[in-house]
């Protein structure tokens, strides 16, 4: 899996052929690109024209045909119409086919994102991707819905206009043709530069948006450990790199298009003075030197705005690049290509079978070595053990976040890599510990366990979560808007709507991680109560904290280094001795007098 940033790929943004990687989004609409391209010839051709009919203006100033005269203002005028159509045309069909191509980027990047492991967020971060949605795809609708027409007109202007030329003077074209490398030589040496720099300015802007994402993310840590300061003058230092990435940049390509322009003028004025002479000399008509000189300026022009374009196309290249390096990162955990279909009706039965399993960031620390356990249907296991046992990783296995290195586990009697993600995910319901809250209204929050429940439903969910009373509190009631990450709301609030979510999902597997950890003693006892009656008939795995948890537990697994220890219900296993005894009086009975 490539690194979201890097030298390497920098050095790969050197050529426009990363924009191969739109292809496959442009062609969808090739009727669209076809109108942009008759729209593009019919300008470009009719733009040719103007210089032909005005030197029949200028040569017919010496005769007394006023019809004549009338004749060619007149043609004047309806090319010049002619124009205008073509030019609106091809505006709005290629402003429409960039505002297109790019929505369908973005939800193609977004959709790609959405279904990634957790694997993949340890080696990309969330900021990162965020920047490729947004600020990468400005700069390819930007050549998509302006900068790639813009480049094709002036190609189609600078052949057509120096085939012009060599028809009006050979003469006068051929020292025209010489100034070609005058010109190319500057855009190839500092259009490699305008290149690199595009491409680190980017990186550099994903950089200092990861950074303002992490000290957003955690503003209320930042603030009360009093680093403020610090981290505004490290998003500050972040934030002069990038502009001083971006400033190179524009210096550079502003200096290569001081120059070309320098250049096309300059050899345009010599070559104008030679025909200002054959002119006096009789050799060329004023109205053809006029032509020659409007063709040459239409040519000089193209040349001078292809400089501009190329550095764009560059610019967008390197963002290309990203996106399609995105794009291209394979999730570790995907669908089977022939999945097995989950058995009918769903009883909950959970094996693991000699499970081995190490994160990629932590290769040489085993997460799970070697756990093996069964859970009948309907049975409540609590999972304990010290921090760093794999108690949360058998969660995380078990929604297939990650695939075990070894071993084989199963849901129903189904090996859970042979069957679709989302059947699987289907048949449980997680409460984590740091419950998660979107930034929109209560009820859109609780509805996100089961999107087509009723308002009776959702309000039943509350009350079984004790929620429902301070829910019913709020300015807005269901419909009151929660803020990002809930923050208008305590801890406990917070965790008694994720507990809701997980009760309206009426899945069959719960999976509660210290679910009423935040809670308060009468809250506790009330969601307590909930939980148990949601438990019934349903398996459910619990990493406890706390021993009235345990204490009601069908069985407890206890974890230790990777591996299942002890096995037993509360009184067994403190008869027993061993790890449980030791925590469940260092932790456990601190609790229950504390109760």
């Amino acid at each position: 899996m490539p690194e979201p940033n890097g030298q390497q790929e920098r050095a790969k943004s050197a050529k426009i052929g990363p924009l191969n990687g739109l292809v496959p989004y442009l062609r969808p609409y090739r009727w669209t690109i076809i109108g942009v391209c008759v729209a593009l010839v019919a300008a470009a051709a009719l733009t040719l024209s103007l210089p032909l009919a005005l030197r029949r203006v200028i040569d017919g100033f010496g005769a007394s045909d006023y019809d004549l005269i009338d004749q060619y203002f007149t043609a004047l005028i309806g090319v010049s119409a002619a124009l205008a159509i073509a030019t609106g045309l091809r505006f709005y069909l290629v402003s429409r086919l960039g505002e297109r191509v790019i929505a369908d980027i973005r939800a193609a990047v977004f959709d790609h994102v959405a279904v990634m492991s957790p694997a993949f967020f340890e080696k990309v971060m969330t900021a990162e991707v965020l920047t490729r949605l947004t600020t990468d795809t400005s700069v390819v609708q930007s050549v998509v819905g302006s900068t790639a027409s813009i480049a094709l007109r002036n190609i189609l202007l600078f052949v057509g206009g120096l085939v012009f030329m060599l028809f009006t003077s050979a003469k006068l074209t051929a020292l025209t043709v010489l100034l070609v490398p005058l010109v190319v030589f500057p855009i190839l040496i500092l259009g490699r530069r305008v290149r690199k720099l595009s491409r680190l300015s980017q990186d550099l802007i994903a950089d200092s948006a990861t950074s303002a994402g992490e000290i957003l993310q955690a503003a209320q840590t930042v603030q009360a450990m009093t680093h403020v300061g610090l981290s505004q003058d490290r998003f500050r230092d972040r934030g002069e790199s990038a502009y001083d990435a971006a400033h190179k940049r524009i210096r550079a390509r502003s200096a290569l298009t001081a120059i070309v322009i320098f250049l096309v003028f300059s050899g345009i004025v010599g070559i104008v003075w030679m025909g200002a002479r054959d002119v006096i000399a009789g050799t060329m008509s004023p109205g053809l030197m006029t032509q020659f000189v409007i063709y040459a300026i239409v040519t000089a022009g193209a040349v001078g705005a292809l400089s501009e374009v190329w550095g764009e196309l560059q610019r967008a290249a390197g963002a290309t690049e990203r996106l399609v390096e995105l794009l291209a990162m394979e999730n570790p955990v995907k669908d089977p290509p022939a999945p097995v279909a989950m058995p009918e009706p769903a009883q909950g039965a959970i094996s693991f079978r000699d499970v081995h399993f190490a994160y990629d960031s932590r290769p040489d620390a085993p997460a799970l070595n070697g756990v093996t356990f069964d859970i009948a249907p309907g049975e409540t296991i609590a999972l304990v053990g010290p921090s760093g046992a794999g108690k949360t990783t058998i969660f995380q296995m078990l929604l297939r976040f990650y695939d075990p290195k070894s071993g084989e586990i199963t849901l129903d009697g189904t090996a859970i890599h042979t069957t679709r993600l989302d059947n699987l995910r289907a048949r449980m319901s997680l409460v984590p510990q740091e419950p998660v809250i979107f930034a929109d209204s209560v009820r859109a929050n609780i509805l996100f366990g089961r999107p087509d429940a009723s308002d009776t439903d959702i309000a039943a969910a509350a009350r079984a979560a004790a929620a429902d009373d301070f829910i019913r509190a709020l300015p807005d009631g269901y419909d009151s808007y929660l803020g990002e990450r809930g923050v208008l709301l305590s801890g406990g609030q917070k965790q008694r709507i994720a507990i809701a979510r997980a009760i309206l999902r009426d899945a069959p597997v719960l999976l509660l991680d210290e679910a009423t950890s935040a809670l308060d003693a009468e809250s506790e006892r009330a969601v307590q109560q909930a939980v148990e009656t949601m438990s019934e008939g349903r398996t459910t795995l619990v990493i406890a904290h706390r021993l009235a948890t345990v204490k009601r537990a069908d069985r407890i697994l206890v974890l230790d280094g990777g591996r299942v220890v002890a096995s037993g219900n509360h009184e067994t296993l403190l008869r027993d001795g061993g790890l449980y005894s030791r925590l469940a009086k260092l932790q456990f009975m601190a609790s229950e007098e504390a109760a």
